[in-house]
């Protein structure tokens, strides 16, 4: 007989581990984390790292020591779910079974959408903090650099906070600058989107860094294939096809949800693959016992940490009015993409899933570069996370 839970969750990410919190303290009997992962990362630091301005390190934790208090951690992947019997089968051959699943196992890596790129991780060439094994590499690429050809590039959706490639780019060129070396290097960015990210009054905001910075940026386009050996990169979009005799390539794999969530026939049969949730309840469209939130799931705005604390909440109290009765809680969109645009300035952008401007202060435009926001974002927003949001506070 498989292992019986109140409620399954998959993913121990930020998502996981804080849902699994909030559900504790609502009460719920018996919770299930489902994860191999031993590290727990807090991934918004990983532009920061990358751009050499904070060591990853410092913000992993064992993934046991990041598990609320009464839930129960299974350190096994998930290899395919059966919605009718309501059982999730491991890869070490049990199975456990749920009142309640929740699917939360952020996205991995689709690397065939882009011919070459592999190769060129491999080879050092190409790098990414977005994809974290690499994510020390590009530490050590950003920093060294000197000379040549640069390309950084957002990742079309669905992307893990794709915009936030922005943060490392002006890190770096920041650097670059105070060491006197920005003049000899060809910065590029490569955007899928209109502008930089599509967003106003945002993109006004980063448009005079990226002149002064002097970055061309290559908009409505996206990294169509990598020539490993020539070192070039096929542009799919707007102006040239290709930039040539690339140094270092900071451009991140397209994504797509782990194979198990389409396998399993809960997927929206896009090529990624995603949760197709009903994007305002989060509840799953054809399995009413399945839930979905993050990365990996059709919740109609770009992803975010930011985004997760209102989705966590939206579940877990559509989950009580579920089983308790009460008032439906709907999920506006809200998302957050935080950019620095130097080592002491940063841009927060606040939108709702049709990109309107969603400001959770209205008296301060935290869409203006301040060294507040960036200091609440590098040192403090890390300490609310491990002390607070992790443990359903927040």
């Amino acid at each position: 007989m498989p292992a019986a839970f109140d409620t399954v969750i998959i993913g121990g990410g930020n998502a996981g581990v804080s849902l699994a919190a909030r559900l504790k303290r609502d009460g719920v009997r018996s919770v299930a984390l489902v994860d191999p992962s031993p590290l727990h990362r807090y991934r918004p630091m990983l532009n920061y790292a990358a751009a050499g301005h904070a060591r990853m390190s410092r913000y992993e934790r064992p993934m046991a020591t990041v598990v609320p208090d009464g839930v129960e951690l299974v350190p096994h992947a998930a290899t395919r779910i059966d919605p009718d019997a309501q059982t999730v089968t491991l890869d070490n051959g049990p199975s456990v079974s749920y009142r309640d699943l929740v699917l939360c196992p952020g996205l991995t890596p689709h690397w065939e959408e882009t011919p070459g790129l592999h190769d060129a991780y491999i080879d050092g060439w190409a790098v990414s903090a977005h994809v974290p094994e690499y994510a020390g590499r590009a530490c050590a690429a950003l920093v060294r650099e000197r000379e040549g050809t640069v390309v950084f590039s957002i990742p079309p959706e669905p992307a893990s906070c794709g915009g936030t490639v922005l943060k490392a780019m002006f890190l770096a060129c920041d650097r670059w600058q105070r060491e006197d070396v920005l003049g000899r290097i060809d910065v590029h960015l490569v955007t899928p989107f209109r502008g930089l990210l599509g967003l106003e009054p945002v993109d006004s905001r980063l448009r005079p860094f990226i002149g002064e910075y002097g970055i061309t940026v290559h908009d409505q386009t996206r990294v169509d294939a990598v020539d490993h050996h020539a070192r070039s990169i096929s542009l799919d979009g707007q102006g040239p096809a290709t930039i040539e005799q690339v140094n270092l390539a900071y451009v991140t794999p397209h994504s797509r949800a782990p194979r198990f969530v389409a396998d399993s026939g809960l997927g929206d049969g896009g090529d990624a693959g995603l949760a197709a949730v009903d994007p305002r309840t989060l509840r799953h469209v054809d399995a009413a016992s399945v839930w979905g939130l993050g990365d990996a799931a059709t919740v109609g705005t770009r992803p975010s940490g930011g985004a997760l604390r209102a989705q966590v909440s939206v579940v877990a109290d559509n989950m009580r009015a579920d089983q308790h009765g009460g008032r439906e809680a709907h999920y506006d969109g809200y998302t957050v993409i935080p950019v620095a645009v130097s080592r002491d300035r940063l841009v927060l952008a606040e939108v709702d899933r049709d990109g309107r401007p969603a400001p959770s202060i209205s008296a301060v435009d935290l869409t203006k570069p301040r060294r507040l926001t960036y200091a609440f974002d590098r040192y403090v927003q890390p300490v609310v996370y491990f002390r607070k949001l992790l443990r359903g506070r927040v």
